[in-house]
C-alpha cells in the first residue's frame, strides 16, 4: 500500500473516531465534557477535539491528492477509499450537525442526493472510458464546505464575537455550489447516460 492510500485509511480512521466521539452516549456514562466562555460564547471541549480532528482529516485530503497525483500513485483502491473518507467525514458530520438543528437538515439531504447522482454519473461515464475532472466549482464547494464545517465545530469563532455565523453562511454556499457542479457533472455525461436509450 503505497503512502496516499495510508494516509486516506488514516483519514477514514479519524473520521470514525470523530463520528464516535459525537454520537457517544457521554453523559450516560456519568461523563461530561468541560465547557468554556469565549465573551459570552460557549464552546464545548468535544466540539473543540473534534474540530481538531476534522482540520487534521480535511489537511489529509489535499496531502494525499496532491501526493498521488504529483508522484503518480492513483489507485483503484485510492480512488474509492477517497470517496468513502469524504461521505464519513462531511456527510456524517453534516447528519449529527442537522440533527442536533445546528444547521438545517435539507442541507445534508440536498448534499447526499447530490453525491449519489453525481456517483451514479461516474459509474456510468467510467464504464464509457470517459472521466470528468473536478469543476473549479466543485473544488470551490469543497473549500467552502471544509472551512464552514470547522467554523461551525468551533461555535463560528471568532466571527461569532460580532455576531456572524461565518460558518453556517459558507456551509450554504457551499450546497449551492454542490447543486451546481452536479448539473454541471449531469450535463457533461449526459450523452453517455442517454446513448443506448436513443439508439433504441
Amino acid at each position: 500500500m503505497n503512502l496516499p492510500n495510508k494516509i486516506t485509511i488514516t483519514r477514514i480512521l479519524l473520521g470514525i473516531v470523530m463520528l464516535i466521539l459525537l454520537l457517544f452516549p457521554w453523559y450516560d456514562v456519568g461523563f461530561t465534557f468541560p465547557e468554556y466562555v469565549i465573551n459570552g460564547e460557549i464552546l464545548s471541549l468535544k466540539y473543540i477535539i473534534v474540530g481538531i480532528i476534522f482540520v487534521i482529516a480535511s489537511l489529509s485530503d489535499f496531502l494525499d491528492g496532491y501526493l498521488a497525483r504529483s508522484k503518480n500513485l492513483v489507485t483503484d483502491f485510492g480512488k474509492v477509499a477517497d470517496a468513502i473518507a469524504d461521505k464519513i467525514l462531511v456527510n456524517g458530520l453534516l447528519i449529527i450537525l442537522a440533527y442536533e438543528r445546528i444547521i438545517p437538515i435539507l442541507i445534508p439531504v440536498i448534499i447526499i442526493t447530490r453525491d449519489i447522482v453525481v456517483d451514479s454519473c461516474k459509474m456510468v461515464s467510467g464504464s464509457h472510458g470517459k472521466v470528468v475532472a473536478a469543476s473549479i466549482l466543485g473544488k470551490a464547494k469543497t473549500m467552502c464546505m471544509m472551512i464552514g464545517l470547522t467554523l461551525v465545530l468551533f461555535n463560528n469563532l471568532p466571527f461569532s464575537l460580532f455576531n456572524v455565523q461565518l460558518g453556517n453562511y459558507l456551509i450554504l454556499i457551499a450546497t449551492i455550489l454542490s447543486v451546481v457542479s452536479g448539473c454541471q457533472y449531469y450535463y457533461n455525461v449526459k450523452d453517455l447516460l442517454f446513448k443506448n436509450s436513443i439508439k433504441k
